[in-house]
Formats: structure tokens, C-alpha cells, sequence
């Protein structure tokens, strides 16, 4: 990742599922100062990392593209409006950064109650359908909020952050 970027995308903090806000988050003038001249696509990433989601959507709404959509569907997976996540995941159709996310979260996930996500390939929906079910604090809501990460993360290289 760009140094620039570096402090906005703190991985050390997991984002939560939902539309909660955390104490560490940045607020939405400083995150937009941080990438104002970077591209939508991060612009729309940086806010949403943030619990900025009515600002990441005015973001992701406008761009057409399976980048777009993607992080579309992440928006409306945190609201939570699961039904409309999936429509914009099933939007992406299949995505280039699948692989390498399904390569990442499969260890993460193996030989937990989340194992499921861990298929041949990335499926987007089962992921709406665990975060879904997932109770805050527990296990499974954790190693979601880790794979949420890596969502981000392979986006993020994707988008050439």
C-alpha cells in the first residue's frame, strides 16, 4: 500500500459488520482530506472502512463498474440490508479479487463453524449470509470482521492503493 494511505487503511483496527461507528475511526473531513485527489473507487473504501457509509454510498452508487458494485454490496451488507448487499454482489458477478480472497480467508476459516466460506470459489451471498447471523463478540463475528478485512485488502491492491 501507498505510504500515503497507510494511516487511513489501519488494518489493525477491524471495522465492525454493521453500521456501528468506533471510537478509533476517522472522521469523515479527515478521511476526505486524506484521499481527496485519489480515485473514487478508494474514496468510497476509505469512508466505508471508516463507518461512513451514507458518504462511501454516495461514492459507490455512481460507479458503474464490479469494483463499484462490490463495494456497493459491503455498504449495504453493514447497514444491515442484506437483501440489497446481495443484489449488488450478484451485480459484481465473478469477481477478479475472488481468488485471492477466497486463498486468504480459507485458512482463516478452516476447521470453524465458517468453514462453508472456504468453497471452490468466493461466494459473496454466503458472506452476507453468515455476517447475517453473526452475534457481536462471538468467534464467528470476529473471524468475519477479519475477512471483511481482507475484502478491503485485496481491493485496496486491486485499486492500486
Amino acid at each position: 500500500m501507498r505510504e500515503k494511505l497507510k494511516p487511513v487503511f489501519d488494518f489493525a483496527n477491524l471495522a465492525g459488520l454493521g453500521p456501528e461507528s468506533r471510537n478509533s475511526a476517522m472522521s469523515v473531513d479527515a478521511v476526505t482530506a486524506a484521499v481527496e485527489s485519489e480515485p473514487a473507487l478508494i474514496q468510497s473504501a476509505a469512508l466505508l472502512w471508516h463507518d461512513h457509509l451514507d458518504e462511501s454510498h454516495n461514492f459507490s452508487q455512481d460507479i458503474s463498474s464490479a469494483d463499484g458494485s462490490f463495494l456497493h454490496g459491503i455498504m449495504h451488507r453493514r447497514e444491515p440490508d442484506y437483501s440489497n448487499a446481495k443484489y449488488w454482489f450478484n451485480r459484481v458477478g465473478s469477481h477478479p479479487s475472488y481468488p485471492e480472497i477466497l486463498k486468504r480467508v480459507t485458512p482463516l476459516v478452516a476447521g470453524t463453524s465458517l468453514e462453508n466460506l472456504a468453497g471452490t470459489e468466493w461466494d459473496a451471498a454466503a458472506m452476507v449470509d453468515a455476517v447475517s447471523l453473526a452475534k457481536v463478540g462471538s468467534e464467528e463475528y470476529e473471524l468475519l470482521q477479519q475477512a471483511q478485512r481482507i475484502e478491503f485488502e485485496v481491493l485496496l491492491e486491486r485499486f492500486g492503493a
